[in-house]
C-alpha cells in the first residue's frame, strides 16, 4: 500500500531525536576526576551511549566552584551535544560569585534532579561527643575550641555548619580543605575535631571504623545510618542539608531532546546494578524527577543558600 505524504510526515515527527553520525554527546562535569560528581557521571555513561545511540563521554572542566564548567555548557550550542552534571554547590554559584558571566536559570534549561544524600557530621572515635546533643554541649562549653573540616568555602557542608552555629549561639573555628580525601584524612589523623561531608564521601570510613557519624541532615534517616538521629530529630527543626546530583542542558535545547535524556537517564538509573551503585556506594536516595520537578527543586536552594552566603558574606577560597 503507498504511503501517503501526510503518512511520511507523521512518521517522521514520531522518529526518535538522532545524533549525527559519529558525532559524541558530552556531558561537562565541572570539578576534578575522583569525586562524586564525575563518579555518578561515569556511571550512567554506559547506559546513555546504549540508549542515546551515540558515543557518552564525560569532559571534567573544574575551576572557580564549578562556575568554569558551568559556563561552557551555558555557552554550548543547544543541539543535544552537550549536557550538564554538576552538584549541589551549583544552587550557591549566584551568591559566592555575583559576577558571574551567565545566569544559572535563565542560560541553563533543567532536565533532571538525579538524588540526594545527606550530610552527615563525622569525627574520630575517640572524641568525646556520640550525638549532636553532646556535640552541641561540647561548642557552648568550649566556645572556639572544636574545629570542623568541608571540602571549601561556601559548599553546601560549611553554610550548614553556619547555620547550627547560629542556632546554637556558639562559634567553631572552620578549616577549609580543597577536597573530600584531605579532609578526612586531617580529621581521622586528629588534625580537626570533626567534618562535614556528604554520606557519600564518609560512608566508607564510618563503615570500616576510622571515623564514627555523629548526626545527619536529610529529612529521615539513611538505612546505613540507622542509629545516628538527623538534626531535626535532635531538636534542630527545619535544618535538613542534602548533597544532590542534577543534570541540565543549554538554554533553548529542543524539549524533545530534553525529553530523551530524561528518560535515558531515568532507564539507565533504574537499571539493578547502577540503582543498587547509586544507593550504596553514594548513599543517595533517587529522585529522578521530571525538569520542572529540578527547577521548583533548584529555586528553593538558590533561595535558601544564597541566603546563609550573603547574610555571612561568604566568598569561595
Amino acid at each position: 500500500m503507498p504511503i501517503t505524504r501526510r503518512a511520511t510526515l507523521a512518521l517522521t515527527l514520531a522518529a526518535p531525536v538522532v545524533h549525527a553520525q559519529g558525532a559524541s554527546i558530552r556531558i561537562i562535569v565541572p570539578f576534578a576526576p575522583g569525586g562524586s560528581t564525575d563518579a555518578v557521571a561515569r556511571l550512567v555513561s554506559p547506559g546513555l551511549t546504549q540508549r542515546l545511540a551515540a558515543p557518552v563521554v564525560v569532559d571534567n572542566r573544574p575551576g572557580a566552584a564549578g562556575a568554569l564548567g558551568t559556563e561552557a555548557v551555558a555557552r554550548a550550542a543547544p543541539d543535544g551535544q552537550t549536557w550538564l552534571l554538576t552538584f549541589d554547590s551549583h544552587a550557591t554559584l549566584p551568591a559566592l560569585l555575583p559576577n558571574l558571566s551567565f545566569n544559572l536559570t535563565r542560560d541553563l534549561d533543567p532536565v533532571m534532579l538525579i538524588g540526594g544524600a545527606p550530610y552527615v557530621i563525622a569525627t574520630r572515635p575517640d572524641r568525646p561527643f556520640r550525638n549532636l546533643t553532646e556535640l552541641v554541649a561540647a561548642a557552648r562549653a568550649r566556645r572556639d575550641a572544636l574545629s570542623y573540616g568541608s571540602t571549601g568555602n561556601g559548599t553546601i557542608g560549611h553554610l550548614t555548619m553556619m547555620l547550627l552555629q547560629q542556632r546554637i549561639g556558639a562559634s567553631m573555628p572552620h578549616v577549609a580543605y580543597r577536597g573530600g580525601g584531605l579532609a578526612v584524612n586531617d580529621t581521622v589523623a586528629g588534625h580537626v575535631d570533626m567534618m562535614i561531608g556528604s554520606a557519600a564521601l564518609l560512608a566508607p570510613h564510618i563503615a570500616g571504623g576510622t571515623l564514627r557519624a555523629v548526626a545527619q541532615f536529610g529529612p529521615t534517616r539513611l538505612p546505613a545510618l540507622a542509629q545516628i538521629a538527623t538534626a531535626e530529630e535532635s531538636g534542630f527543626s527545619g535544618l535538613q542539608a542534602e548533597a544532590w546530583w542534577g543534570v541540565f542542558a543549554p538554554h533553548g535545547t529542543a524539549a524533545a531532546q530534553v525529553t530523551r535524556m530524561n528518560a535515558a537517564l531515568r532507564e539507565t538509573l533504574n537499571e539493578d546494578r547502577v540503582r543498587r551503585q547509586m544507593e550504596d556506594t553514594q548513599q543517595a536516595r533517587l529522585a529522578l524527577s521530571d525538569p520542572e520537578g529540578l527547577r521548583v527543586f533548584l529555586d528553593r536552594q538558590i533561595e535558601t543558600w544564597g541566603g546563609v552566603v550573603r547574610a555571612n558574606n561568604i566568598r569561595p577560597d
